[in-house]
């Protein structure tokens, strides 16, 4: 928050000098009014106006980094912020009649900060719209920030279970199967061993991205626990999942992970575990979401042993 206020240093400073300009200005050509004749109650209004629109300002800068959106928004809270400050000032000030610019300052601002702010809105949408694209497999129908995972970005396991449900409700009322592909990756405990837990993570970013690459538009993918992922597949039968599940080993295997102090890529090989609800496969209704995971999860271990056996 505070990095990404020290990139915005100029805008902050710009509006402090804006806002001392137009106080000290304002004294300047007026008198102070007296207790009995300001007005309490539209102070608290109009301050709290000013207030608020300084922080929005101060939020904005604080969450976006700069850009046209960025300017956009900015240009129309400054304007806000100085028309509502010199209406707060003219409750505590008495300026001469003759006086035109307080009336200007309070009244011109105000729509040129509207037509900024309506632009920069529908820039944001635009801005928006490619942002949903790139996110289309990392969420579906909510979007909750406090499901995100850190390390990879991705939606966490109870994020899952909600998406899961509510995929589960549509796909049965249409006839159709849904299938939840699990991933772990091979020896995972002893790459953190080896590399550190900073290159564990990084892997597992990695991988992430590679994922996201190779599955469908309408999937969703999902950090279900430490090196687990969850796919889930919408409808697809349970062969096709298996062949989804095969295609994404092959591209796991043959992925060239290079460690920040090797010279030499590193290969990882990864397990998959598929469960599938449809029309041949039927789960019960008590918890069809915790049955399906479960299943997902049986055979994720099952592939695993299979492969420890097979080593051996």
């Amino acid at each position: 928050m505070f990095q990404q206020l020290k990139n915005h240093g100029r805008k902050l400073a710009l509006i402090f000098v804006l806002l001392n300009v137009q106080i000290l200005s304002t004294l300047a050509l007026g008198d102070s009014k007296s207790w009995q004749e300001i007005d309490w109650l539209d102070i608290a209004g109009e301050g709290g106006a000013v207030w608020l629109c300084l922080v929005w300002l101060i939020v904005l800068l604080a969450t976006r980094p700069d850009g046209p959106v960025t300017r956009l928004l900015f240009w129309g809270f400054a304007c806000f912020l100085i028309a509502s400050g010199q209406d707060l000032l003219d409750e505590v000030v008495r300026l001469p009649e003759a006086t035109v610019w307080n009336h200007a300052v309070e009244s011109i601002p105000m729509p040129i900060g509207m037509l900024l702010m309506s632009i920069g809105l529908l820039y944001w949408y635009h801005e928006q719209q490619a942002l949903n694209e790139q996110l289309r497999k990392r969420e579906r129908r909510l979007r909750d920030h406090r499901r995100l995972d850190k390390v990879t970005g991705l939606a966490d396991a109870q994020y899952l279970s909600q998406q899961l449900e509510t995929e589960l409700t549509v796909a049965r009322a249409e006839g159709l199967p849904t299938s939840v592909l699990m991933l772990d990756i091979d020896k995972f405990r002893e790459i953190n061993r080896n590399l550190g837990m900073g290159e564990g993570d990084r892997l597992l970013r990695e991988l992430t991205e590679l994922l996201l690459l190779n599955i469908r538009r309408r999937d969703l993918l999902c950090r279900y626990a430490g090196d687990r992922f969850a796919i889930v597949l919408p409808a697809t039968c349970q062969t096709m999942a298996e062949l989804m599940a095969r295609q994404l080993e092959d591209v796991c295997r043959h992925f060239a992970f290079r460690a920040r102090n090797s010279d030499l890529a590193q290969f990882h090989t990864v397990s998959t575990g598929v469960a599938t609800d449809g029309l041949d496969v039927q789960l019960d209704e008590k918890d069809p979401v915790e049955q399906l995971l479960s299943r997902a999860n049986y055979r994720l271990a099952k592939a695993k042993e299979a492969r420890v056996l097979k080593v051996a």
